[in-house]
């Protein structure tokens, strides 16, 4: 009896921690701001003494979890609004380095020592901090960096070029079954679809992983492969 009101709890705390997450955003898994970190650990923590309670009062947890989220969508919803509130729940931005100054205080407010700016800055590939212009610590904890202007990729714009706007690639075929409204999107029918995987000599739809098709209208198929890959290129 007690297994039985353990899952019976578990299923309902993870149906309740979804429907939170819906209710917060996506900023909870892309964007954690402290104050969401924290929120996020504490309504999981409550969510698991939900779950494992073998006592019938579940509804202690659970309006504890519904009031945590409730202040997290209420915050979330003000410092929308109020630019004084989100500046004192999120932080300012901070920078780190410009002009070839290190601000070493800037550093110490942020907790990052120099080895770890320097990684930060080699995992983003400028392995010399003379190719930097300015790096800034963002509200999410994560650096932005301004390259200098003669070190910065070239753009088709220095060069007199004007590309043509590329359109996003859509899915047309994933794991055998079809996108008829991706297809439609792009004034295409199935039709048109088995047409263009006959030309590439792809017999049975159910072979096909997955089909993606640009603005071009250039289908790129990749069929399933039962065979692995033995050999580690990085190693």
């Amino acid at each position: 009896m007690e297994l039985l009101h353990i899952f019976l709890t578990s299923v309902a705390s993870v149906i309740l921690l979804f429907l939170l997450t819906k209710l917060l955003g996506n900023r909870q898994m892309s964007q954690l701001s402290m104050f969401d970190y924290i929120n996020g650990i504490t309504i999981g923590s409550i969510a698991a003494e939900m779950a494992t309670s073998l006592e019938d009062d579940f509804l202690k947890p659970l309006v504890a979890m519904l009031v945590y989220a409730g202040i997290s969508f209420a915050i979330s919803f003000f410092t929308c609004k109020s630019i004084h509130l989100r500046r004192f729940v999120m932080g300012n931005a901070l920078v780190l380095f410009h002009d070839g100054k290190i601000y070493e205080k800037n550093l110490l407010k942020a907790k990052i020592d120099l080895d770890d700016f320097l990684t930060q800055c080699r995992n983003n590939g400028y392995f010399n901090l003379s190719d930097i212009h300015a790096a800034i610590l963002e509200t999410n904890g994560k650096i932005s960096f301004l390259p200098k202007e003669e070190k910065r990729p070239v753009n088709p714009s220095d060069l007199g070029i004007s590309p043509k706007q590329q359109e996003i690639v859509a899915n047309m075929v994933m794991d055998g079954n079809i996108f008829d409204g991706n297809l439609k999107y792009r004034g295409k029918n199935r039709e048109w679809l088995l047409k263009q995987l006959k030309s590439q000599d792809v017999k049975d739809l159910k072979e096909v992983l997955l089909a993606t098709c640009d603005g071009d209208d250039n289908l790129s198929v990749y069929l399933k492969t039962k065979t692995k890959s033995d050999r580690d290129m990085f190693n």
